[in-house]
């Protein structure tokens, strides 16, 4: 075991306060003494991403183009949500029908995760949604035209490895999912 310390927070303020971004400044004072006095953080809600599994083995995937990147990618159904507001699993169940118009049967939850501790202060909140069905339209947020694509379970590593499914959230939950699937059957 280490004895490693946590930095010291000597003075924070958002230097950006938008309702799309916030950005902290901290000031911190290192185990050593040294202070670091413009340390950013991105101030990031929570995630709810689910692995949705259809009765027929199907996998339900989002196709939307995503701006950072420039790129349309191929990945999991998720979306944001403030912790303090909404408990994880209600955020999975809403962003699932938004997103796709599937409900499902049951959620578990996989795991929870830090998407990027280094700057940012949000956790990625995992689920497998089992024996989803499609029972309604989406409800698409103002910046968001999603194609819905179901992959069959067989596929879905194989995309992953041909770099089809390139999203680091989304490969996480592949493999959770598919590993508590397999214990399952």
């Amino acid at each position: 075991m280490t004895d490693l310390k946590k930095w010291k927070l000597l003075q924070s303020r958002l230097v950006i306060n938008n309702k799309w971004c916030q950005v902290r400044q901290d000031e911190v004072e290192l185990p050593n003494g040294r202070i670091i006095d413009d340390f950013f953080i991105n101030v990031r809600p929570d995630i709810a991403l689910i692995f949705p599994v259809t009765v027929e083995q199907e996998i339900v995937f989002v196709r939307q183009y995503r701006h950072g990147v420039g790129e349309v990618l191929l990945e999991l159904p998720a979306g944001s949500f403030n912790p303090q507001a909404e408990i994880p699993e209600v955020a999975a169940s809403r962003e699932l029908t938004e997103e796709t118009g599937y409900v499902a049967e049951k959620l578990i939850r996989l795991a929870t995760l830090y998407d990027n501790p280094v700057k940012d202060t949000n956790s990625l909140h995992l689920f497998l949604a089992e024996n989803v069905i499609n029972s309604q339209q989406q409800e698409l947020d103002i910046t968001e035209e999603i194609e819905v694509v179901l992959v069959p379970v067989y596929e879905v590593i194989q995309r992953v490895l041909m770099g089809e499914i390139s999203v680091c959230g989304t490969v996480t939950a592949i493999f959770l999912g598919l590993q508590y699937l397999h214990k399952s059957n």
